[in-house]
């Protein structure tokens, strides 16, 4: 992999273009747009302090309150993000009450939207690239801006701030998870016609934690908060499909809900270190994995070599040792006299044709398991196919969102870890392969990471520093 220099950001807000031609990144109250072909800066722009005359009214210092707003560290950027077609950049700051949008090919246009008394807690764009949905405080509502006819829509009384919502996969529908009248909601609105609601239905809960809306947007899966494991599936229209809960139940409740990539499957987990596999004919379970110290030797197992980064000096690459025979990893003990105790699926992700489900266990922190699923053609018998095992915590684990067998992790180190399974054995076919790279830089530890679009690059993330890396690619020499 090639490296990029270090680079500075604030609040871990750095992102590539959808079409992978930019890199955007925020250092405090200023926004710069990079171009990834020779990370050359193209544009910058710096948020307007001033605060809106709500903000300043709710102040009731009301002179400190402008000496503060043109502080750059009280009007922080708190969320940045790009248009689904790279045209704008929308720039929020939280503290100051107001979103900020520019235009990538006018560096002099740009827009604000302040939002008044209710304030702010989160702005995210739209599918059609020229919305704003706007979250208050205190879950007042949600306020879907439009740059092309400067009016706003409203709903009111939403669940959450940060999750419980969802767009249809074309974009029409906005699904919302509200509470009216004490009971848990779910509305559909039509986000083509100035987000009109559509219908409005029980969610069948009695304290919804999260939705989730199928790939195909012909369901929508919901489940109880973590005190109770339930989980139901109903259609656009309201009509309960079905509903799950194991037997025996568990003490606790959900905590990842993953959709297949063609809906076909439902991934469910709690914290009794369970995955239950749902199939969208029977809405029932056709499989379990569960997490065992056990590994057979029909499953591969990737060891990341020791002190491997100290003989390296953190340059170059290095595989990891392949262990042979059924091997045994270590769980670790339960405590469940604590609230959210350490066990439990906390990430399911499938690849990018559903052929792999990647789950990590709290209770196995350092090892990421991949289960593999059958082709159509094939016997339905997925099995946990690879282990990885990481000498420290596994920080980030993503997909390639364009290769189906390529794996990136991080583990807040000087390196980055992959697996794929596209390397050609010598015999022809494709085998698996996993491999330690280090970072070329004296003090980086990746804590974070990010896909472009096109699976080509890599964001790393460190506190206050960031760098792109991107695959090596061959060049055919012509003779």
């Amino acid at each position: 992999m090639d490296f990029t220099e270090l680079y500075k950001h604030s609040g871990s807000l750095v992102s590539f273009s959808p079409g992978a031609h930019f890199v955007l990144n925020a250092v405090h109250d200023r926004v710069i747009i990079r171009k990834t072909d020779s990370f050359q800066i193209s544009r910058t722009w710096v948020i307007d302090p001033t605060p809106s005359e709500s903000a300043t009214l709710l102040n009731k210092q009301a002179s400190k309150a402008v000496r503060s707003s043109t502080d750059s560290r009280n009007n922080s950027i708190s969320h940045a993000a790009w248009s689904s077609d790279s045209e704008y950049v929308l720039a929020a700051s939280v503290k100051g009450g107001f979103v900020q949008v520019f235009k990538l090919r006018d560096e002099g246009w740009t827009a604000r939207i302040d939002c008044g008394v209710e304030g702010l807690v989160k702005a995210v764009w739209a599918p059609d690239a020229r919305t704003i949905l706007c979250f208050s405080d205190w879950g007042l509502r949600v306020t879907m801006w439009s740059l092309v006819t400067g009016t706003a829509s409203y709903i009111q009384f939403p669940i959450f701030l940060d999750k419980g919502f969802d767009f249809h996969a074309d974009g029409r529908y906005f699904v919302l998870a509200e509470r009216h009248k004490s009971k848990d909601m779910l509305g559909l609105y039509d986000a083509s016609e100035s987000y009109k609601l559509v219908r409005r239905f029980p969610s069948q809960t009695s304290s919804l934690a999260s939705l989730a809306l199928s790939p195909t947007g012909n369901h929508i899966a919901v489940w109880e908060g973590p005190l109770e494991y339930k989980l139901h599936i109903m259609t656009l229209a309201g009509n309960l499909l079905a509903s799950f809960s194991p037997d025996p139940e568990p003490v606790l409740g959900i905590r990842e809900v993953a959709w297949h990539p063609s809906g076909m499957f439902l991934a469910v987990a709690g914290w009794d270190d369970k995955v239950h596999i749902i199939d969208s004919l029977s809405w029932s379970p056709v499989t379990t994995f569960e997490l065992s110290s056990r590994i057979s030797s029909e499953v591969a197992i990737w060891r990341e070599p020791s002190k491997w980064l100290e003989a390296t000096e953190g340059r170059g690459f290095l595989s990891y040792e392949k262990l042979r025979g059924p091997q045994t990893i270590t769980l670790n003990k339960i405590d469940h006299t604590k609230a959210n105790p350490k066990s439990g699926a906390i990430q399911l992700e499938w690849n990018q044709t559903g052929s792999l489900l990647l789950v990590r266990y709290e209770t196995t922190p350092t090892a990421a398991h991949l289960y593999l699923f059958p082709s159509p053609n094939e016997a339905f018998v997925p099995r946990l196919r690879s282990v990885l095992l990481h000498s420290k915590t596994i920080l980030q684990a993503h997909w390639n969102p364009v290769r189906k067998g390529s794996l990136a992790l991080c583990c807040g180190n000087r390196s980055i870890y992959t697996w794929s399974d596209e390397w050609e054995g010598e015999s022809g076919e494709q085998e698996e392969m996993a491999e330690c790279i280090g970072v070329p830089a004296k003090e980086f530890d990746t804590r974070n990471m990010s896909w472009s679009r096109d699976g080509k690059g890599l964001i790393l993330l460190d506190k206050e520093t960031f760098c792109c890396a991107f695959e090596v690619e061959e060049v055919t020499t012509l003779t």
